[in-house]
């Protein structure tokens, strides 16, 4: 027992416990307000920094479970931690985008600093903790624990709406879940046990897993979100502070996909074969359907956000297609998507403080003025839209291959997604970037400063990393999609 993942989990609580003792014994003010940002992100760094050793000391190929943790909890439970090929590049990029949420943060917060700071660094630890955890009630309590702070930063720090979109965020992820919880409580008292590796290799009934399938896809199918219980993304993204957008599209939505992965292929094959071909008609709808309202939009945000929906049906799709490339590519299009996402999203965050609008017809003609944006801004586009070269290319086409081994007609509709990417996106750019600059409002508009260049270059570098050496994951991830793929096969064979 090593401690490790407990100490990546809980050390944001430490930072949490720092700016509690400074609030309560210090005076109120910007020198305090400033203090707590630095704490933060001092606290932010140094998970990131465990993150990477993590990582870095992790054997691929060990299929099973590494840096296990095991302690008695209560009423027979356990506190049982551990990740795999499939769960530890989702802590790593948790704590990858936490710290430029602190610094995207820095200028835009100006009421509640301290509360804002606090909910973040509480989101972190459960967040990464949903990633940690191998046991049952523990994952539970991490993944509705997450809600908590996620709806309190969109509902307090958001936009003008921002109490109705907290609201049917919270309602539309919760109702999901419920039904999950049903049926965590029914899988406890039929196996006897919680432990997620010992109900991975428990063999339900054909007929149980029916409802368990579904009760656990009632939960993850609105988390990613999927076709038609979407509709609170683009709400949430559209009042959510531009932080917040970036931790809602980076990384809560990756909690669903990672549910189908550790959840509902392992212990319900038979099930999963059984209800593959509605996530790929789902699947197909979404990638079309949200593609052809995204270009429709008059809000940047909310045209990323119907972007984001497009691009999880991809990753359903890859999931259901039972094959090592479609696994894969749904995992490595999960980690993209959470860096080129939350990078776009930050880049709508640039002119939002600076105009305090995100309509598209308000700008036009800003490489005139933000040349260097507009670099950084066409680069995440070209990553978003699948340019061969950035992390998307790798992401679509392996999730792609993978379909088409399953269903030719899944993998042929969604393609047409690929385009349709970027029609709304390069149109998108073009009306935002090129053109005269009609508008007087944005002739005083300055450039990227250094705080913000030093927020994209880590993104930047990710984006064309991965793009170019897509193997620093697919090498990690490997082994146990393999083994999660021969187990599915096996299951549903014997």
């Amino acid at each position: 027992m090593t401690g490790m993942l407990s100490l990546i989990t809980f050390l944001p609580m430490a930072g949490v416990a720092a700016i509690l003792a400074m609030r309560f014994l210090g005076q109120p003010g910007a020198r305090t307000d400033t203090a707590g940002k630095w704490i933060a992100l001092a606290t932010t760094l140094a998970t990131f920094a465990l993150s990477v050793k993590l990582v870095l000391d992790f054997n691929p190929a060990n299929t099973g479970f590494q840096f296990l943790e095991e302690l008695p909890w209560f009423a027979g439970l356990s506190y049982r931690m551990g990740v795999d090929g499939i769960s530890v590049l989702f802590v790593l990029l948790t704590a990858f985008l936490l710290p430029l949420c602190i610094v995207a943060s820095w200028k835009s917060i100006e009421k509640r600093v301290l509360e804002y700071l606090i909910a973040f660094l509480i989101l972190e630890t459960l967040v990464i903790g949903v990633f940690c955890a191998l046991d049952l009630v523990l994952f539970y309590l991490f993944f509705e624990a997450g809600l908590v702070p996620m709806f309190l930063i969109i509902g307090i720090w958001g936009g003008k709406n921002r109490v109705y979109a907290a609201f049917k965020f919270f309602l539309y992820t919760l109702l999901g879940s419920v039904l999950m919880l049903a049926a965590i409580l029914a899988m406890i008292g039929i196996s006897g046990t919680s432990s997620i590796p010992e109900l991975m290799t428990y063999k339900f009934d054909a007929g149980l897993q029916t409802w368990l399938w579904l009760a656990f896809f009632a939960s993850f199918a609105v988390k990613m979100p999927m076709w038609p219980v979407h509709t609170w993304l683009p709400d949430a993204h559209v009042e959510a502070p531009t932080a917040g957008s970036v931790i809602l599209a980076g990384i809560l939505l990756k909690m669903g996909g990672y549910g189908f992965l550790r959840f509902s292929l392992p212990m319900f094959p038979q099930a999963s074969e059984m209800f593959a071909p509605l996530v790929f008609g789902l699947s197909a709808i979404a990638v079309v359907y949200t593609s052809l309202v995204a270009f429709r939009q008059t809000d940047i945000k909310k045209l990323i956000a119907y972007s984001s929906v497009a691009h999880m049906g991809f990753v359903t799709m890859g999931i259901f297609s039972g094959n090592a490339q479609g696994e894969q590519g749904a995992i490595f299009q999960m980690v993209s998507h959470g860096v080129i996402s939350g990078a776009l999203f930050l880049c709508v965050g640039v002119v939002y403080d600076r105009m305090h609008t995100r309509e598209i017809a308000f700008y036009g003609g800003l490489t005139q003025r933000m040349p260097w944006y507009a670099a950084v801004f066409m680069l995440f586009t070209m990553g978003n839209v699948g340019l061969p070269g950035t992390s998307g290319f790798v992401g679509e086409i392996l999730t792609l291959t993978g379909t088409y081994g399953a269903s030719t007609w899944t993998a042929l509709i969604a393609t047409s997604g690929v385009i349709l990417s970027a029609v709304y996106a390069l149109t998108l750019y073009r009306r935002v970037m090129f053109g005269e600059m009609t508008n007087p409002a944005l002739a005083n508009i300055t450039d990227l400063d250094w705080r913000e260049v030093m927020i994209f270059l880590p993104l930047i570098g990710a984006t064309l990393y991965l793009g170019v050496q897509p193997d620093v994951v697919l090498n990690i991830t490997g082994p146990s999609v393999d083994a999660l793929v021969g187990a599915w096969r096996a299951a549903i064979a014997g």
